[in-house]
């Protein structure tokens, strides 16, 4: 046994051994010329540095990973940078070589660069102490720095308390924030500070850092490898550290794609590929057999859908900019293969096949059963992406004729065969909302095109508002016809065009069906305009004022007022009119005639 308080035990060379450093922080880096993918800010921090014209604060802001602390920390060293022989007079982003300070810095340890960590050190008392020891000189260094990571969880009380020192430092201090949550910062701050936004790393330029890293390390490692790291990382340069480290220790050797995807819960890019295949040419069975093989070998549902998605996204923006396939963090089966895709899948489909994946994904995510769930989505990309919209459905016919049969939905690409990827399926006409087509839900419903509209006379003429909601009760439809009763203002009617204006807790989704239920009511086709005029009232609210109208009229009776004194408490609730074959009342015998003042066939109570 050995003695707790000895020193560690030596290596095989006599040595005591070096605690491992991961990545992350062993390939820090120290000055701006190993900065990478954030040229804008070394550029105005240079110009800045050789004109003299330093500001007092600078506040950095970007996504986790991008270099925030670190580039503030390399400001601090540049504000401090000195030789020993003092060759150095002032700021410079020029740092060859070890300066005085600059190890103490680098390794935050000098006295003269203090860093506080304001998720932890929120209150006033924590910025008084800063005020406080801002007003004396530095001890060694140029500066004084203070660097305050996470700026944005300061309290209120200690934003105000800071803003006095910001805006009218002592010459010899400096201040450099880093924050994540920009919008937490307020304005009152933001003014007194020179804003630097740390973009995302591009996956190109990740990918030639970790290879020079694990050059350096002696790792052997797959380009294909350093894509999936590069992507995986989303822009962050200590995360794609992190999981290169972590790919070093899974591999135990050379990093293969394979591991990394393992290692990850990836699923393989050739079978995402595949699986896209399938999917666009109609193919449900193999697209079930792919899905299936993948989940069980361990692939996440809900990871194929995003990869799914995410390899959608990489066709659409190589059919848009073609020079996308050249991007080298993908690999070469992917760049082909996208290229292929992208000249013979329209951007119609590809659109569909992205939303109906963003709105999968989250029913997988909500699912009980995320397998089948999953199933069900490729069954909706795979009948529904390629149909017409309702405007080159109608260009169809019209070339047709009007009258060439209908194919069901799904049948022509369930039996395409399976070589090169169809665009579109000409045989088929929805009859659904275009709503039908973007998001998923139920398979469109397929029907023989009905005739044009113009070459037959309308069925039924409706003249006025009021009618229209007279036929949707006779139709019995209820919510309908409460929709048009409350929730619409008349602004103008014709017959076949309907323009009204919505209150403001109407739904929106109801203007779009609106029109479908009016032209099978009436036979003739209808238009629905929302409108920003005001409009008339809404018939249910001058039904009410009617009503109001009509009991504070009998209110005002004499024989009304007495037996409601006489009955305290009551009051009138309802004035209905009476049928004219009703026996007259003992009120409208008062009046001396068959009508009372108000024009009213009579009033019961």
């Amino acid at each position: 046994m050995t003695d707790a308080g000895a020193p560690p035990n030596p290596d095989s060379a006599g040595q005591a051994k070096t605690p491992y450093r991961v990545l992350a922080r062993k390939y820090r880096p120290s000055s701006f010329d190993d900065l990478i993918g954030q040229e804008a800010v070394v550029r105005t921090v240079s110009n800045a540095f050789e004109t003299g014209r330093i500001p007092q604060a600078w506040i950095l802001t970007g996504v986790r990973g991008v270099g925030k602390t670190t580039t503030a920390r390399i400001l601090a060293r540049a504000l401090n940078y000195e030789m020993p022989d003092g060759s150095v007079k002032g700021p410079t982003v020029q740092m060859p070589t070890l300066g005085v300070h600059c190890q103490a810095i680098m390794e935050s340890r000098h006295m003269d660069v203090l860093e506080m960590d304001a998720a932890s050190h929120t209150g006033v008392d924590d910025v008084r102490q800063i005020n406080d020891s801002v007003r004396y000189a530095p001890a060694s260094a140029r500066y004084k720095v203070y660097i305050i990571d996470e700026v944005h969880m300061l309290s209120t009380a200690a934003f105000n308390a800071f803003l006095k020192t910001l805006e009218e430092p002592p010459e010899h201090a400096k201040f450099v924030f880093a924050t994540t949550e920009i919008r937490k910062v307020p304005v009152t701050v933001l003014s007194r500070c020179q804003r630097f936004d740390l973009r995302r790393v591009e996956a190109d330029v990740l990918m030639k850092h970790l290879a020079n890293i694990a050059a350096k390390e002696n790792v052997e490692i797959e380009p294909e490898a350093l894509g999936i790291i590069a992507r995986a990382a989303e822009g962050s340069v200590r995360d794609s550290l992190s999981l290169l480290d972590q790919a070093i220790a899974h591999a135990a050797g050379t990093v293969k794609a394979d591991a990394v995807r393992q290692m990850l819960g990836l699923a393989d890019r050739t079978r995402v590929i595949d699986l896209f295949d399938s999917l666009a040419r109609g193919d449900i069975a193999s697209a079930f057999r792919e899905f299936r093989d993948q989940y069980d070998v361990g692939a996440d549902p809900i990871v194929v859908l995003s990869d799914l998605a995410e390899f959608v996204n990489f066709v659409t923006r190589v059919k848009i900019v073609p020079a996308t396939a050249d991007n080298v963090a993908y690999g070469e089966t992917e760049r082909v293969r996208a290229r292929d895709f992208a000249s013979k899948i329209s951007m119609r489909v590809l659109s569909r096949m992205w939303q109906m994946l963003l709105k999968g994904i989250t029913e997988v995510q909500a699912a009980t059963r995320p397998a089948a769930a999953a199933e069900m989505v490729l069954v909706r990309i795979a009948y529904v992406a390629d149909l017409p919209t309702p405007d080159e459905a109608l260009k169809m016919l019209e070339q047709n004729g009007g009258g060439s049969p209908v194919v069901n939905g799904g049948s022509a690409a369930r039996n395409a065969p399976a070589g090169p990827v169809a665009s579109a399926a000409p045989v088929r006409m929805p009859t659904s909302s275009p709503s039908s087509f973007g998001g998923g839900g139920a398979r469109p419903q397929m029907a023989t095109p009905a005739p044009d509209p113009q070459a037959a006379a309308p069925v039924l003429r409706v003249t006025s508002f009021t009618q229209l909601v007279a036929l949707a009760g006779q139709k019995r439809d209820l919510l309908t016809k409460g929709a048009l009763e409350g929730d619409m203002r008349l602004v103008r009617f014709e017959e076949g065009r309907l323009e009204v204006a919505l209150e403001p807790n109407a739904s929106k989704t109801m203007i779009s069906d609106l029109a479908r239920k009016f032209e099978l009511w009436t036979g003739r086709r209808w238009t629905v305009i929302v409108s920003n005029e005001p409009g008339q009232p809404t018939l249910r609210s001058v039904s009410q004022a009617a009503k109001q109208e009509h009991a504070r009229t009998a209110e005002a009776d004499p024989r009304v007022r007495e037996v409601l004194s006489r009955f305290p408490g009551a009051k009138v609730v309802e004035v209905r009119r009476l049928a004219p074959e009703a026996p007259e009342s003992d009120i409208n015998a008062d009046y001396g005639s068959d009508d009372p003042p108000d024009g009213s066939d009579g009033d019961d109570l």
